[in-house]
């Protein structure tokens, strides 16, 4: 393991000390738990100290800790992101290099993403001055703009998309409901009437022309779309009483977030009461059991539940308690011309924060095989090689669905893992094929990519009379 390796001092003070302001105790408490001084812990906290094997090892034992959560990760979240700032051209002469990306993100993950946000508000800028709706960033006029989804998907991401207080009250709400097996919906629509007065009418689709589901506050009706499936009226109504029974942890947890505005908020506490939906439909001791007995055979999961394939597989990316670990998944969900509106993962997986999937991740070529599942073994440019699978899914109905009414499903995990999952088998995992794939274009610096749409922006365009790459945008090595 790298990070135990002798050929370097190990200084990981930044990384220890946000571990224990994450786990809310104090150097007295760690230095304990680890069998050190307060007084030696605090050195290693100062980087005054190099961290050793044996202290590592303690940390994995005492907290439930991946070692490699504490190295430098230069394809974290906030790396990546950085990452893709610093190859603009802007920052070319500056030669920043990975490790030193690395080291800055996972020592100061605030300063990072405010860097990133800056630069995100640029882009925005430029784009907004290219329609001449506002004036040129170098004149002056740049505004910060986080929109209230980045904000919300940077916060999960952070959590690694895990939340132990709502597990705890999905168990409470799963208490109080005690559902038939298959019948989630009925103990559901019980528990609304009984506790709450509340009753559930399926309407038409001209009732509810441009929403799924409305709660009438007033007449305590709860109004559902003919056009959710099975699966989406139960989610409908775990949403609902997740609100109803649990409202308050909710608006706390929005609230210790600190979110930037209203709009942001709204949107963080609706993502939170998904989250706690999900987890009372599918309970996480339950639900993790039947993933290991089952080899992660997402469609036996499903059935089991009563749920959809993109609900299984977004549970799946968050099993991550301690003791009772899932396989980390990470899990996109793109349309037909490549746009990312779902992206989750338990663990690091390289996401591009300005730009969609890589075309050479199967993801994309799913579309022509709908309702299949397909597996592809994927390596990212750091020779990190990951297992995917992916699979279509259908839109939720309407009147007008045609041709783009599918989107793909695509989750993956490390390699390492993916022998516990039933779709490697018969494949040779010690000597696999793997497609290489990378960020967004105008970062990536794979050579000879036929399926590049643009040249990266930190490379020079070699376009010349006498030679056809198969790449339609060749570039200088350096």
């Amino acid at each position: 393991m790298a990070l135990l390796s002798t050929d370097r001092k190990l200084f990981l003070g930044a990384r220890m000390k946000r571990l224990r302001r994450e786990l809310g105790i104090t150097q007295a408490r760690m230095a304990e738990d680890l069998g050190v001084s307060p007084s030696y812990l605090n050195l290693l906290e100062r980087n005054q100290r190099p961290v050793t094997a044996q202290v590592l090892l303690r940390l994995a034992e005492a907290y439930d800790l991946d070692l490699k959560s504490l190295s430098s990760d230069p394809e974290s979240a906030s790396a990546t992101g950085l990452s893709e700032v610093f190859s603009d051209q802007m920052f070319r002469d500056l030669g920043v290099a990975k490790h030193e990306i690395a080291e800055v993100a996972d020592s100061a993950p605030g300063v990072s993403e405010a860097i990133v946000r800056l630069y995100r508000a640029y882009l925005d800028q430029r784009r907004m001055s290219d329609f001449g709706a506002v004036g040129r960033p170098e004149d002056g006029a740049l505004q910060p703009v986080v929109t209230p989804s980045d904000w919300v998907r940077d916060f999960i991401q952070a959590q690694k998309n895990h939340f132990a207080d709502l597990e705890e009250a999905a168990d409470q709400l799963r208490e109080n409901l005690r559902p038939e097996p298959q019948d989630f919906a009925s103990a559901a629509r019980e528990r609304l009437a009984k506790a709450h007065g509340i009753q559930v009418r399926v309407v038409p689709v001209d009732v509810l022309p441009e929403s799924v589901r409305r709660f009438d506050h007033h007449r305590k009706r709860l109004f559902l779309s003919e056009v959710l499936t099975g699966a989406g009226r139960a989610f409908s109504l775990a949403f609902q009483l997740a609100i109803l029974e649990h409202g308050e942890r909710l608006h706390d947890l929005a609230d210790r977030a600190a979110p930037p505005d209203r709009p942001t908020r709204n949107l963080l506490k609706v993502s939170l009461a998904n989250y706690l939906a999900a987890a009372t439909l599918m309970p996480y001791q339950a639900f993790q059991e039947a993933a290991e007995r089952t080899a992660y055979d997402v469609e036996l999961i499903r059935a089991r539940f009563g749920v959809s394939f993109e609900q299984a597989c977004h549970r799946l990316t968050t099993l991550a308690r301690p003791g009772q670990r899932g396989v980390p998944f990470f899990m996109v969900r793109v349309d037909s011309a490549g746009n990312i509106s779902k992206r989750f993962a338990g663990s690091a997986f390289p996401f591009s924060r300005f730009g969609g999937a890589c075309p050479r991740w199967n993801i994309h070529s799913c579309f022509r095989t709908p309702g299949r599942i397909i597996t592809q073994i994927i390596e990212t440019p750091d020779g990190q090689r990951y297992f995917t699978i992916a699979r279509t899914v259908a839109r939720i109905a309407t009147p007008y669905a045609g041709e783009d009414s599918e989107l793909a499903i695509g989750m993956g995990c490390e390699l390492k893992y993916a022998e516990r999952l039933v779709y490697s088998r018969g494949l040779d995992l010690r000597d696999p094929v793997a497609t290489g794939i990378g960020p967004a274009c105008r970062i990536c610096e794979r050579p000879a990519c036929p399926q590049r749409a643009a040249e990266p922006i930190s490379r020079t365009l070699t376009v010349d009379d006498f030679t056809k790459s198969i790449s339609p945008y060749p570039f200088a090595s350096s």
